[in-house]
């Protein structure tokens, strides 16, 4: 329970301080006293759910961000730190580190010629294919895209789709999947 409190005080004092706000201004926005603040802010505070409810409500952020350990000013991660999957001969690397509810973002490199079927997404879910260099070929809906670099596609992610390198030289793509909040 002393992390708890540890990483409670921490995270509230770096959050409102990354949003230069001073603790009067924070605790009002809040609806909680300064003197409360305060004493979150300095690890020896057991508030009450509403308190946190409050307090995550002005910070704009989730609960666990609130109680987990504190997250690091800036990180560094190399492009091998990240997940990467290969299908064939397309690699697939996650651009974030850490995932964000409800959102995918991909880079994907095709060979030339290379081809890889897509995984239908839960239903209502909507996918953003963006080339950047070569070309790409998508295939959805019954319809066939080529994008050129700068070119993007928006489509139903939760139906069948697939991806192809219709050239002689690699093929570079994003996708960002915006995942149904049914």
């Amino acid at each position: 329970m002393d992390d708890t409190a540890a990483h409670l005080g921490a995270n509230v004092r770096s959050l409102r301080e990354a949003r230069g706000l001073t603790q009067q201004q924070i605790a009002k926005l809040a609806g909680v006293p300064r003197p409360t603040w305060a004493n979150l802010e300095s690890g020896a505070a057991n508030p009450t759910l509403a308190v946190l409810v409050r307090v995550a409500a002005a910070l704009q952020v989730s609960l666990e961000e609130l109680v987990g350990a504190p997250r690091a000013a800036v990180k560094h991660y190399r492009a091998d730190q990240l997940p990467l999957r290969k299908r064939g001969r397309v690699m697939v690397r996650r651009l974030l580190p850490d995932a964000l509810p409800g959102l995918e973002l991909e880079r994907m490199e095709l060979a030339a010629g290379a081809s890889m079927a897509g995984v239908p997404h839960l239903p209502g879910t909507r996918e953003y294919l963006t080339c950047e260099s070569g070309q790409l070929e998508l295939a959805a809906a019954g319809e066939r895209f080529l994008l050129d670099p700068g070119d993007v596609v928006v489509f139903r992610g939760d139906q069948a789709h697939g991806y192809r390198n219709p050239t002689r030289a690699r093929a570079v793509a994003y996708s960002v999947v915006a995942l149904s909040g049914r």
